[in-house]
This record gives structure tokens, sequence and C-alpha cells, in this order.
């Protein structure tokens, strides 16, 4: 089955080379109006790349991985060329899968997909719901496109808030302590190339022994707290700083604005 890819932008990119690690070039399409990014992708992937309405046509998969408000007019222009038993699986923030369907002909398949940056890389995460007339070869289908970038979970579509605000927005949030760690050490006499080279390779060795473990992230954090120790000390300053209620005010205040951006409220 023919898959067409709309938007070929960071993301739009990084899954076009996962998916191609499964599939050969021929089936897949890139709608791409640029005539010099079209020649970019054409010679680094070995893709065709069409008109949007072209792909759409002569696709039986559609994704759309665009900025959530170029979804109503990417929709307008392809329409014509949609038709029932077509899937089109959607990765844009906040676009729910009833203002997708909307813009389409009765019996398309609809799938909301809400990814992350570390998809560029192959660590994604993307949570899936399913539309009106989505079913569970589509889901499945959805399922194998995106695994090409990393971990897929099936979510209720009334859930998708608080994925955005928790693995959305997630990476931000890691990004963020990382900066601080950086800053800590500095600060604490380390070279801030030191200091990088330490907190980088401890997130991401402490996310794998999390991920791979199977452990409780409170049984791992105790094994490395001894009673009156280092870390016991640091721990003491973060919990009396309220931090862990402080994750769950910003979390919070991601799934209220996910919620308003999904009912319109301008960005």
């Amino acid at each position: 089955m023919t898959v067409a890819l709309l938007g070929a932008g960071v993301m739009g990119e990084a899954l076009l080379a996962g998916i191609l690690q499964g599939r050969p070039a021929s089936d897949l399409l890139v709608g791409e109006k640029r005539p010099e990014r079209a020649a970019e992708l054409t010679e680094r992937y070995g893709v065709e790349v069409v008109g949007n309405a072209e792909a759409v046509r002569r696709a039986g998969t559609v994704l759309l991985v665009v900025k959530p408000h170029d979804v109503g007019p990417l929709l307008d222009e392809v329409a014509a060329e949609a038709r029932p038993g077509q899937l089109f699986v959607s990765l844009a923030a906040g676009i729910t899968t009833a203002f997708v369907e909307a813009r389409l002909p009765d019996g398309v398949a609809v799938v909301r997909v809400m990814p992350n940056t570390p998809a560029l890389v192959g660590e994604g995460m993307a949570a899936i719901s399913p539309g009106t007339h989505s079913g569970d070869e589509q889901l499945r289908e959805a399922e194998e496109l995106l695994r090409s970038t990393g971990r897929v979970t099936r979510v209720p579509e009334s859930q998708q808030d608080a994925v955005t605000a928790v693995s959305g927005s997630g990476p931000a949030y890691v990004f963020y302590l990382a900066e601080s760690m950086i800053e800590a050490g500095v600060h604490l006499g380390l070279t801030r190339a030191t200091a990088t080279e330490l907190v980088v390779q401890t997130l991401a060795g402490s996310a794998a022994l999390l991920r791979d473990s199977g452990e409780h992230p409170t049984v791992l954090r105790e094994r490395v707290t001894s009673p009156g120790g280092t870390t016991a000390a640091a721990l003491r300053k973060l919990e009396d700083g309220k931090v862990r209620a402080d994750f769950l005010a910003a979390l919070e205040a991601a799934r209220d604005r996910s919620r308003a951006l999904s009912s319109g409220e301008p960005a």
C-alpha cells in the first residue's frame, strides 16, 4: 500500500527516514511544493515527490505532518482526492479526529497521533487514538509506520491532552533538567565541557536503566540514596523546594493549554 507523507519538515523527514528502513522508496510519496526541497528529498532518499493532491489520489495511507494551523488549508486542498477506505494519520498537535473527519469524505479513517522529538533519533514515544471510522486494522497500520521512529501506545482520544503534557512536551522538561544540572556543575567548579559530558551520559544511562531494568523509579532512586549520604542531602533540598508539586502543576498547565488549543483558541 502506497503511503503519502504530507509535510517534509524536521519531524516529517524523521518519519520518512524511519519508514524507509522497512519499506522500499517505491512505496512512498512525498507531498512538497518547493522545487528545491523536492529535489533535496529525491536525491537523499530516492522517493518520488509530487503535489499534495496527487499524493493523496495515489495513496492508501496519508500522513499529515504539518503545523496545526496548516492542517485546515491542507485538508481543503486535498479533500477532493480523498475517498472512503483511505487512512489519514494526523501528527499535528491539538488537532482532533473530528476536525479532520469534518473536512474529508464520509468513510475516511482518521487516527490522531501525539509524537515527540526523540523520534529524530529513533527513540520517540507516540500515542495514537482512533477516529469514528478507524478500527483495529487502521490502528495497526498507524502503529507499524510510527514504530519506525520509536515506541507506540494506544490511548482514548480524551487522554491526548494529558499525553501532550507528559510525553509531547516531556523532552523539554528533560532538557531543562539537563541545563540546570550543567549550570550547577559549572557553579561547583567543573568546566562546561566536563559538566555537559557528565550530565548527558548520566541522563542517558539513567533512562536506559529505567527502561531496561523494569524496576519502578522509586526502587532505583532508593538504591542510589544511602541514609545520611550526599544523594539524600540533595533530595531533601528538592523536597523542601516542592519540586514534585511543581511538576504536577506544570503538567496540569500543559494539559490545560492543550485543551485550549484543541478547542480552537489561538496560539
